[in-house]
This record gives C-alpha cells, structure tokens and sequence, in this order.
C-alpha cells in the first residue's frame, strides 16, 4: 500500500470514549457491565412486529426529508400533552437518526466560528467535539460538586457577547438530577435581552421520579421561542440501536435546522418511523416509564444500600451515581482506575464521573446504569456486597 497523506485532525484531543474501553475490559473480565447506557432486555414485541409491517406494507424507500408525518403528529401529540405545548407537525417538528445526529444538526445550524458555547459539567461527551466541529468555542460550567444543581451565578458569569448557545440535559446524565420550573426560570432571566439559542437534551423525558414532572425548556415562555428540545425514541422505546430521535423547535429554527439535516442524513429510517407511529398511537408504553424504571431505581439502590458505596439522589434517567470514598479498596483511586479495579476485581463495570469533564476532575463518583433486567441487577448487587 502507499503512503497515505498525513491528516490534521479536528478533534486533535479525542481518542476512545470511555464507553468503549469500559465495555471492551467488561467483556475481557466478564464482568456485568452497568456502564454503558443501554438496556439488556427485548423491546414490546408489538413495536418489532409494528415495525416489520411497515416493511411489507412498503415502507422501504424515502420518507420525507422531516420525517413521517404521523409520527411527526404524534410526537407533537405526546408533546401537548406532557407540557400542555402544541408544535406544528408540518414546520416545527423533525425526526432525526438518533439524538446524536440531533445534537450535532442544532449546533451546526446554530454556531459560527468563534462563537461560544455554554455546557454544563459533568455533560454527555459529544457536546464538546460537537461544538469544535463547528468552529465554535465551548464554555464548560461546572454544575454544583456532589449536588449537581446548576449555579447560575457561574452560568451569567460565563456569558459574554460571543455566546451563541446554552446546552441543558434533563433528567441529566451522568448525575440523575432534573431541572425543575424555578431553574428554567432562572435560565430565562439570565438570558434575557441576549441573542442566545437554548439546546436542551431531553432523552430521558419520561424517566422521571417519585412524582416529579418533567419540565422542558419549551413549557417557560420565556424560552420556548429560543428553544431546540431534543428526543429520543431509542431511550423511550428500549431501542438504542435504533438511533431514532425529534427535534421540537419554532417554526424560524426549525427551517435552520432542517437546512443542515436535509445535507447530513437527509432523513431517518422509513420502515422504522411507519412502526413507531402505528405503535404509539396507544400511549401506555411512554406513560408507564416512568413506574417501570423507578421499580428498577429503588431495587438497585436497595441493593447499594447494602455496600460501603454511597448512592447519590437520583431523580430522573436511568443512571445512579454514586461515591466510593468508604470504601477502602477504591478510596486511593482515581475514578478511572476504581473503575477498572472494580470491573477487574469485582466483575461489575461502571464509568468514572470524571469521563465528563473537559478538564482532570476527581471527586470519587462512579456512574451505574441500571436500565438492566432484574437478574442482572441482582447479579451486580451480590457481587457489589463483597465490597
């Protein structure tokens, strides 16, 4: 072969993501993986079955380039009636390959070179080479240490006038923390008189506990004009693989939006968006998720109660972090290197907290995933108690 030219990278500082290592040493060790987000049981056959319909009903070329319109209806139906807000299907509502392609679409219709993007740390780790992709600059504020609320002195601090962007995710990953009214409203003031767009991360929506709602950006009046809201049906259906999302956003951003997806992907999977629209014309499987992950929630922290782990509140996705500072085989760890003794030593797989910030971070918090069957956990949980 000949010598290829040499590339100079975009994305100069990033390699493998800590998902991927993490699940390669689980499956070296044999270890249970709670690491990587995603669910180890079969979705309702109902929607697989809906799905290979729509395949032989002839759902095999291109939808159109914003999506199935009745799933865009029934996305902005399940919309009002969650936030009691109405998108318009044909002009405010797009479906995507995924939340991932979501993201990166919104922040490439949104930001210039130069311009500045505010992320909240701990933050999903796309946010960031997203943002450089572009030319943009991110702007990582750390949400409170331990806490994981947001501090919106830190936030106004960080604006300045070449800020384009504020990135929100709730229910949050890694911490499980949702934002509530009061902080939206926060945000809102903050922003007031800036020429700043909101994206907000909402792919763990319907996962959220003990009686709270979910409050999306677009709910607050005051941000609903300068708001993306990102979905995703891989989370709400037990289908990652799927790689199916929406993006909700007023009619001006969302022509901006579709402007960049029409030129990426073009549009998502016909077959798959035909099935998901057949399946959620009942809307049983998003309204019991909640009920459903938080029997999951409480059965996996009943079980880290009975380990020197501290478990951290949890009050939305499906994600548990948790402190290892009791523990005295971790305690003199780094959290990249506890995760690796435990996954070694222990045979469960967690992600370090410190996988999400830009800069070295170390506060002793490892991330568990519990959207696993109960055998599993249960697996997990014996071996966690030897700890």
């Amino acid at each position: 072969m000949n010598a290829s030219l040499a590339i100079e990278s975009k994305l100069p500082s990033v390699g493998t993501t800590i998902f991927t290592v993490m699940s390669a040493l689980a499956q070296e060790a044999g270890a249970i993986n709670l690491g990587q987000g995603f669910p180890d049981f079969e979705p309702d056959p109902r929607l697989t079955d809906a799905v290979a319909e729509a395949m032989r009903a002839g759902h095999n070329q291109y939808p159109p380039m914003a999506g199935n319109l009745l799933l865009r209806t029934r996305v902005a139906e399940k919309f009002a009636a969650t936030q009691g807000v109405r998108f318009d299907p044909q002009t405010e509502v797009t479906i995507t390959s995924g939340a991932t392609q979501a993201i990166l679409s919104t922040i490439m219709a949104v930001v210039r070179p130069g311009d500045e993007v505010i992320l909240l740390e701990p933050a999903f780790d796309s946010y960031i080479p997203n943002i450089e992709l572009t030319g943009g600059v991110p702007v990582p504020v750390a949400l409170e240490p331990g806490d994981f609320r947001p501090d919106f002195a830190a936030i106004e601090a960080a604006l300045s006038p070449r800020t384009r962007l504020v990135i929100v995710n709730t229910p949050h990953n890694p911490s499980g923390r949702i934002w509530r009214r009061a902080d939206w409203e926060r945000l809102a003031d903050v922003l007031a008189g800036r020429e700043v767009f909101v994206l907000s991360d909402e792919v763990y929506e319907h996962m959220v506990y003990d009686g709270a709602p979910h409050v999306s950006a677009a709910a607050v009046p005051a941000l609903a004009g300068r708001s993306f809201i990102v979905s995703s049906f891989g989370k709400t259906l037990h289908v990652t693989g799927w790689k199916l999302g929406s993006v909700l956003a007023p009619a001006p951003l969302t022509a901006e939006f579709r402007k960049v997806h029409q030129f990426t992907v073009f549009t998502a999977n016909s077959a798959m968006q035909q099935g998901i629209a057949s399946y959620l014309a009942d809307p049983a499987p998003w309204q019991g998720l909640a009920a459903f992950y938080q029997a999951k929630r409480d059965r996996f922290l009943a079980g880290l109660a009975r380990t020197p782990l501290r478990p951290l509140p949890c009050e939305g996705s499906y994600f548990v972090c948790a402190g290892y500072e009791d523990v005295v085989s971790l305690r003199d760890l780094d959290e990249r290197a506890a995760c690796e003794w435990l996954t070694r030593e222990i045979g469960v797989a967690a992600i370090p907290l410190s996988a999400f910030y830009a800069a070295p971070t170390e506060q002793r918090i490892i991330r568990f995933c519990f959207a696993k069957r109960e055998a599993t956990l249960d697996a997990a949980l014996e071996r966690l108690a030897r700890l």
